[in-house]
């Protein structure tokens, strides 16, 4: 008779059976050992985005084997490096935003393979969770902003204001100088205005475009559908940079492209260290793995309100909500 499988085979884990099937919890085997250039990492806590949606459709390729495990970012103990490996160490704490992802399944899982240059220091003093909600977001704001080239005393406009990204450039703009018209609803002017926006517009109006007042340096959309109308609102020369894949064409006047996130694991470190100084405000609502059918399901209809959805995947397992 064949031996059974060992209890400690196999993890918990959230993801999808099948392509385009539905997001569930799973069991799955646990990770080969790390090869060169990569690290297994117990996962503590893993962040859930909208782009979550495109692997699962697999319209996104970040190398999943199904079954497998979703999500792209996290933070986690080192528990094993590949032989080649001198950083991170075995023990360490750290945050990453990896893909493609070289174990083939994601972050939504007890343990997970990582390439080792992807993964940047947990910084001391920061909880694990609110590191996990950090990665995406932080990294698609920075490397924006960091096309975008600007300078003290530009004027930047950013659509969706209040969404995870959005803010997180908004405040990154900001302390380098720079006046952000944001857009955003009503209910988060307040918050938009303490972040540092030197003006909020109502998308809701119809001809918010006309009532703006300037003309912007630049613009960086992250509401679908925004890049069209943000164009027409950026000088002669000024730079677009779309991160809902609606970039206009460029042309001799506009400065235009699509930015899709890439891993820097030194940017995330001096994010992480941001975030964990209190420079950066990133409201985090941290929910058990079980419950990621759920905040997959918030996130891809965008129903967050502008809070980043955590999965814990070790420690407590009820819900709770992290302050900024």
């Amino acid at each position: 008779m064949p031996q059974s499988e060992p209890a400690d085979a196999r993890m918990r884990a959230c993801g999808v059976a099948e392509k385009s099937g539905a997001v569930q919890s799973l069991w799955l085997p646990r990770p080969r050992p790390p090869g060169p250039g990569e690290i297994l990492l117990d996962v503590l806590a893993a962040g859930v985005g909208p782009w979550d949606l495109l692997p699962a459709s697999g319209s996104w390729d970040v190398g999943l084997r199904l079954p497998a495990a979703l999500g792209v970012e996290g933070a986690g103990r080192v528990v094993a490096v590949g032989p080649d490996v001198t950083a991170p160490a075995v023990g360490d704490l750290v945050l990453a935003h990896s893909a493609p992802l070289p174990g083939h399944s994601g972050l939504w899982a007890e343990q997970v393979l990582l390439r080792a240059a992807d993964a940047a220091p947990l910084p001391e003093g920061l909880d694990p969770a609110r590191a996990a909600a950090l990665p995406v977001n932080g990294l698609t704001a920075c490397q924006a902003l960091d096309w975008l080239d600007l300078s003290s005393g530009m004027h930047l406009l950013v659509t969706n204001g209040a969404g995870v990204t959005g803010a997180l450039a908004l405040q990154l703009a900001v302390a380098a100088g720079v006046q952000v018209t944001a857009t955003a609803s009503p209910r988060s002017f307040d918050r938009l205005r303490h972040l540092g926006a030197t003006d909020v517009i109502d998308y809701h109006r119809p001809a918010w475009p006309r009532e703006v007042g300037r003309v912007f340096d630049a613009a960086l959309t992250a509401a679908p559908g925004t890049a069209a109308t943000a164009a027409e609102l950026v000088r002669p020369g000024g730079r677009l940079c779309s991160i809902t894949s609606d970039a206009p064409a460029a042309s001799a006047e506009l400065a235009s492209t699509d930015l899709y996130v890439r891993p820097d694991a030194e940017a995330l470190a001096v994010l992480a260290d941001q975030l964990r100084d209190g420079v950066l405000d990133l409201p985090t609502e941290v929910l058990p793995l079980d419950e990621g059918p759920g905040a997959f399901d918030r996130s891809s209809k965008g129903l967050t309100g502008g809070t980043k959805l955590v999965l814990r995947v070790t420690g407590p397992a009820s819900s709770d909500t992290m302050p900024a």
